[in-house]
Parts: C-alpha cells; structure tokens; sequence
C-alpha cells in the first residue's frame, strides 16, 4: 500500500478532512517535547484549527525524549498523519497537517537545544507524563538527587530531562540577548505552570543563580487543563485507518470527539489564536484543573484498577456495566462536596457527561494504560479528596475502595493468577513488597502506605482511612472486585 505523505495526499478520499492552508508557507513556532499520541491529538489538532482560522507562524517541531520510534514512523510521512476521532455515529478522519520535523533527543541533544533556543522558537510545550518532570509529587520541588537531574547537571550541554533541556535552552536564549519562550505544560497535574515554573528555576539555581533570577523575572509558565480521552493506537487501529483513507500511515492517532483545554493567558512572545477554536483563555485555570483532577482523573483511576481486576479491558466495557456505574455515581457524590464548581459549571451534569464519556463505545481506552504510574496520580487524584472528606468528617467508603483496588493491582497477580505487567516507577518497590506479603490484606495494606512519598505520614495514621482500605482490600482478594464493588455500590 502506498505510504501517506505530501505527494500522495490526492489519493485521500473526501470524506478525509485536510490541512486548509498551504504547508509549503509553515514555519516552526513551537516545540513539542514529548511527542506522545495526546500531544498530537490534542494541542496539534487546536493548532491545526488555529492556523485554519489566523495562519502564522506556528508550526510544531516535535521532540522526543527517550526513542527514535515516532521520528521513524513520521519523517518518512512528512509529519503528516490521521486523527481518527471514534464518534458513536462513526468514525471522523482528518489530516493534520502543523506537524513538521521530529527530533530525537539523546540522539542529538545540541541540535534539539539550538531549535528551542531559536529566535523563530515562541512555545515550548511539553507532555512527558508525571514522572517527566523529575520531582517530587508532594511537594512539588525538584528531585535534585534525581538521576536524570545528576546527569543533567554534570553534562550541561547534552541533558537528557525535559527540565534540563528547557533551562539549557534559555541559558542559550539569555546568552544572545533573547527573550525567553514560554514554557507550556500539558500535563495532568496539579499547578502545572507553578510546578514547571519551581522546577526550571530550582534547577537553574543549581549552577547559575543570575540565569535563575532571569527566568523567575522574564518567564512565562501558563497553567493550563487538557481534556481528551487518546486511547493508546493499536495495530488493528493503523489497520483500520488504511481501509479509511486507502493510504499507509504508520502513526495514526485516535480520539474522542470532545475536548477542553483551558489555558492561564500568559505568554511571553505571542501564541496561536487557539481561543478562536474552542479553547478557554482565563486568568485562573485552577477551577477547571481541579474539577478535571478530582471528578475525571480521579474516577479513572478508580474504574481502571477496579475495572482491570475485574476483566474489563477498557473504560467503555467497566463504565458500561451497571454495577460499575452505580459505583461511579457514588464515587462522585464523595468527590463534589470538596469541588468548588467553575463559573457556569454544574458538577452534577458533569459527572453524567463524564460517564457518558466513558461509555463512549467506539472509543477502546485500555484500563491497563490509565493503571501506570499510579505512585505518581494517586496523590493528586484520590488522596487529596480523602484528605477533605475526613477532615470534614465524611464518609470515604468509595475513594478508599479505588485505593484499595490499587493495592491489590500492584500487588502485581490478577484474579485468574495471571500476572499484571505494573508500569510503575515504583514498581520493583511494589513487587517486593507484594512478595513479602503475600495476599494478606492487612500485612499489605501497612506496606504500601509506609510508601511516604505517596502517602505522606498523616493518612498511615488515619485509622478511618487505613480500615477503611484494609477491609476493601481483604474483600478483593475474598470476593473478587465485582462483587467488592457491588456491596460498596448497593
């Protein structure tokens, strides 16, 4: 089959939506790093949009961190590839088009610093996941002891963490008398621009205390909430997107047909007209962060865990059993009194557009893929809810059950005996224990919540709390995570 790219862009059938500008006039205003599929699905297709509607200079250099995987599949396209957008009517396809060249990070780290240091270079946007950022999630401060910061500051010039990468560019920047780019994090996590802002100057303090000062002065570091369901593409999907569009194309990214991304308006040399196509310039993102971090992400976690044990593939497959649903719904009557709602924004509608969203049958987003790194969401998706609810002297039966099913998911066996692959950056830490306590619940129970950087030290001494999850615990290695789920759902 003939493989997607510019000159066989006139084999696409109609019903394929393509780039309405003309890509030969783009050049690079951003630069990506962390070219995962939720990037391309979501800050590339408002990008897409925003050239559509005001064309400038913005097009996306991508960069990834880690493997040379996502260049090899999309340099041979010339950054083209199909987002598949999996609407209960049908599936929706368009071309996107901003995307021009891909990086590769390790292979050459100089090459990478030089683009983002580049006067054309306005945005750096980043999506490396929780773990990326190389800090810890309590506080929220750099990990100085971090390998990836230890290496990063021994070696200056070829650092391998996104945060080093940033500051050496605007090391660079500073140098030849530029303004510094804004540095936008589409992560899922609390504060984000805060947290990103803390972290790049922490780490410049390090060995520049001037750079630091420059970058706290001059930065910009906007808060921003993103919203997409991106399931994790398969090999039947890419076999699925040649049927459609009759061409190869090796990365094909698919999507749900809604999103949000609401953004702090700060920026330090321009930006897209992003507001024109749907996005949510304000001045305070953190109502939206929060009801996002604790309604959405917080159900997630909880159905994937309960949901995986249980034998549910995806999300649509758990949410779509009643039982689950029954769960979800009292899950989130636990959550909304801790949720101040955003202007115009009606919590309880919320949580039925969520599970509508979740039922979503032509979306196949895999439990074991929102499972990862759970060390690392727990903090800010369950345990700060919990947090409130008992110090309001409320009942936490259904937030400690998703801890719970945490437990007993990286205790790494699954109710048929199979064993579950954790992807976790604690998870030697989590086998080892799991290996020393076997299936008691309660020997596990205080293991794991002896994991301070997960649980700090007030919650292992909550006793409403650590019964709470003790006794659902012992329930799903009894009962199974149906039946748990239906006792607490009933």
């Amino acid at each position: 089959m003939t493989r997607l790219k510019t000159n066989t862009l006139t084999a696409l059938p109609a019903t394929v939506r393509r780039p309405a500008y003309d890509r030969s006039r783009l050049t690079p205003g951003i630069v990506h790093l962390g070219l995962g599929a939720f990037a391309r699905a979501h800050l590339c297709e408002y990008t897409e949009d925003a050239l559509e509607r005001e064309f400038g200079a913005w097009g996306v250099t991508g960069a990834s961190l880690q493997r040379p995987d996502q260049r090899d599949r999309l340099a041979p396209q010339d950054g083209l590839y199909t987002l598949l957008k999996r609407a209960p009517a049908g599936p929706e396809l368009r071309l996107i088009g901003c995307l021009g060249e891909v990086l590769v990070a390790p292979e050459n780290p100089a090459t990478l610093i030089a683009r983002m240091a580049s006067p054309d270079t306005r945005i750096v946007s980043l999506t490396v996941t929780e773990k990326g950022y190389c800090h810890d999630p309590a506080t929220g401060r750099l990990k100085a002891d971090h390998p990836g910061i230890v290496h990063d500051l021994a070696n200056p010039l070829s650092p391998r963490s996104a945060v080093g990468l940033i500051v050496a560019a605007l090391k660079a920047r500073r140098a030849a008398g530029l303004g510094p780019f804004t540095a936008l994090s589409c992560d899922n996590l609390p504060h984000n621009g805060g947290v990103l802002r803390g972290l790049v100057r922490d780490f410049a303090a390090l060995s520049d205390d001037g750079l630091a000062q420059w970058i706290e002065a001059e930065g910009a570091f906007p808060a921003t909430m993103v919203d997409r369901i991106v399931p994790a593409t398969t090999q039947a999907d890419i076999a699925e997107v040649a049927g459609l569009i009759g061409l190869e194309d090796a990365a094909p990214v698919i999507g749900e047909p809604f999103r949000q991304w609401a953004i702090q308006d700060v920026f330090a040399a321009g930006r897209p007209a992003w507001e024109r196509v749907g996005a949510q310039m304000v001045s305070e993102v953190a109502p939206f962060e929060f009801m996002k971090l604790r309604m959405l992400n917080g159900a997630h976690s909880s159905l994937a865990y309960l949901g995986y044990l249980a034998g549910h593939e995806t999300v649509a497959e758990a949410s779509g059993d009643a039982v689950f649903a029954r769960f979800l719904e009292g899950l989130w009557a636990e959550i909304i009194p801790t949720v101040p709602a955003p202007q115009g924004v009606m919590l309880g509608d919320y949580g039925q557009a969520l599970l509508a969203r979740f039922r979503n049958p032509a979306i196949r987003h895999r439990t074991w893929q929102i499972a990862m790194d759970g060390s690392q969401k727990l903090p800010q998706r369950l345990l700060g809810t919990i947090r409130d609810r008992l110090k309001a002297g409320a009942p936490i039966d259904h937030l400690a059950l998703g801890v719970a099913a945490w437990m007993a998911y990286v205790a790494g066996t699954d109710e048929k005996g199979a064993p579950i692959d954790v992807r976790d950056p604690l998870a030697a830490t989590f086998a080892e224990k799991s290996l020393a306590a076997g299936r008691n619940a309660e020997a596990l129970s205080r293991s794991l919540l002896g994991i301070e950087a997960i649980f700090g030290t007030d919650l292992p001494r909550e006793p409403r709390f650590t019964r709470a999850v003790e006794t659902h615990l012992a329930a799903l290695f009894d009962k199974g995570a149906k039946a748990t789920v239906a006792g607490v759902a009933s």
